[in-house]
Parts: C-alpha cells; structure tokens; sequence
C-alpha cells in the first residue's frame, strides 16, 4: 500500500525511535533508519534534511504521545492533589511514561546539538507547564498552599529526571518501593502536608468540584 506524506513522516520517525533506542542518538545513521524499512536514504533525506533533524523529530514525536497522557491524567474528575500525584507516579521512573533511556540519549546528544537542546527544551517547558497548571488550580481550590507552582513544578520534575537517571543507568540501584516514597515525601513537602495528612488526603475519593465552586476558606 502507498503511503501519503503524512503516514510515511509517522513511519520514519517510529523507525528512527526504534534505533535511537537501539544504537544511541549520536550514533544512529539515516541509513539504519532506511534500512530498518527496506527504503532508501534518499526517501529519509526528502522527508528530514539531515540526520539532527531527523533525530530532533523523533524526539519531538516520542514525547507528544506522552504530553497527551499527561493531559487526560490531569483533566479527570476528581481533585487536584489526586491528579497532580497520579502524573508524578506516572512520569516518575516507576510509572509508565516516555522510555527514559531515550531522553537521557536526547539530552546528552542536546549539550552538542541546538537543534535537539530547541526540542527538548520546549518540551521540558511543556512538561512543567501543566504541572504548575494543577498545582495553581489546587491552590485555588484551598486544598493545599503553593506560594510558587511554577518553582515547585521545577524541583518535581528535576527530581523526577534525576531519580531516572539513577534507575536507568544504574539498573536495580533504588528499588520501587523507595523511589516511590521519596516522591510522595518530596510531593508531600512540597504542598505543605505532614506525611500522614497526605496519604489521608490522596486515599480520599473525592470528585473535582464543578466550575465556579468557591474554594475552601
């Protein structure tokens, strides 16, 4: 069957996540990624110029699936607190977000290429953005205090990326169990609850107020 343009960008930037995985994002060539489709480089070149841009791309595309997730993890019903934990757990190196072996790849590859340091800037800007978005809401909702959501969505992510690098280059070095404890202590910490008054709050089931609720006094 005969690709359209669009079906055949989508081919070619799955393939070339596949062998960034695979070889590394300074090692990978356009022509493993032909080769992985039985196409010529030519046919990679005419869709994306050089390889940096070719891998910046692909980059980009492995993370708009999981921007997406993110979004619908943090729209459900039901409050704040609950939904910014349930997108740290599921961001953090223990959930089920984007390969982190491929963005540590992407930001060593950054410090030497602009164009992928552009990418991925972008999108770690993003990231954080809809972090402070429910942190705010939260805020204004009197659930909890925040006096600085975007600061606290900073540490959480840094936190998040560094407890990545731990797990991924060091297989087996933190277990589970503590990497996730340190997030809910450091999540806990960072909104103003004891330890105990946080799990209390994130075990209670509670619905997202309608629009226009007034928050609690």
């Amino acid at each position: 069957m005969r690709l359209n343009v669009s079906e055949r960008r989508e081919e070619l930037l799955r393939a070339a996540i596949q062998q960034i995985e695979v070889r590394g994002a300074a090692s990978v060539r356009i022509a493993d990624v032909a080769a992985a489709l039985g196409v010529s480089n030519a046919l990679v070149l005419y869709h994306f110029a050089s390889k940096e841009k070719l891998v910046a791309a692909a980059f980009a595309h492995a993370a708009e699936a999981d921007l997406a997730r993110l979004r619908a993890v943090l729209g459900r019903r039901t409050t704040a607190l609950r939904r910014l934990r349930a997108a740290v757990r599921w961001y953090a190196p223990t959930g089920q977000a984007k390969g982190w072996r491929l963005w540590i790849e992407g930001w060593a590859v950054s410090l030497r290429e602009p164009a992928l340091r552009s990418v991925t800037r972008d999108l770690d800007q993003r990231w954080k953005s809809a972090i402070a978005e429910v942190i705010a809401e939260g805020v204004d909702a009197g659930e909890f205090s925040c006096p600085d959501p975007a600061a606290t969505a900073l540490r959480l992510t840094a936190l998040l990326d560094g407890l990545a690098v731990q797990a991924t280059v060091y297989t087996g070095s933190v277990s589970r169990a503590r990497l996730q404890a340190w997030v809910d202590t450091a999540l806990a910490r960072e909104l103003g609850f004891s330890p105990e008054a946080f799990a209390a709050a994130v075990a209670q089931p509670s619905a997202r107020p309608p629009a226009g609720t007034p928050p609690r006094p």
